[in-house]
């Protein structure tokens, strides 16, 4: 009889999934970056804070803008999370610094959106 050795798998498997979402929300972040330079080049000067309030009054520059935030941040989290789990060993720090950038991260989107959205002076 031949004897076969188990392979103990382990680990998050998050391979995949995180290496499509980090290629996804790059490419998404170059064509944001891509598409303000044209707006940018092709609507005029923005040397004051006027046009630059101007120019985020359209609804579909704030929607941009906060999706070019989401991936951002999502992004960073696949990183980040990645870079922790390499090597921090100390599983309660580990969790500790995780819950920290998850906690950053989500006040960061909630800001921008706030950000984007205040209609203040």
């Amino acid at each position: 009889m031949v004897k076969q050795s188990k392979l103990a798998v382990t680990g998050a498997h998050y391979g995949l999934r995180d290496w499509l979402v980090q290629r996804i929300t790059a490419i998404l972040m170059v064509l944001y970056l891509a598409l303000m330079i044209v707006v940018i080049l092709t609507t005029g000067p923005y040397q004051d804070y006027a046009a630059w309030k101007n120019l985020f009054n359209q609804q579909w520059i704030r929607f941009a803008t906060l999706i070019f935030f989401i991936c951002l941040f999502w992004h960073a989290w696949i990183g980040l999370r990645n870079v922790l789990m390499d090597y921090v060993h100390a599983t309660a720090v580990r969790l500790t610094l995780q819950i920290l950038v998850i906690v950053s991260l989500l006040f960061y989107t909630v800001w921008t959106a706030d950000i984007l959205w205040n209609t203040g002076n």
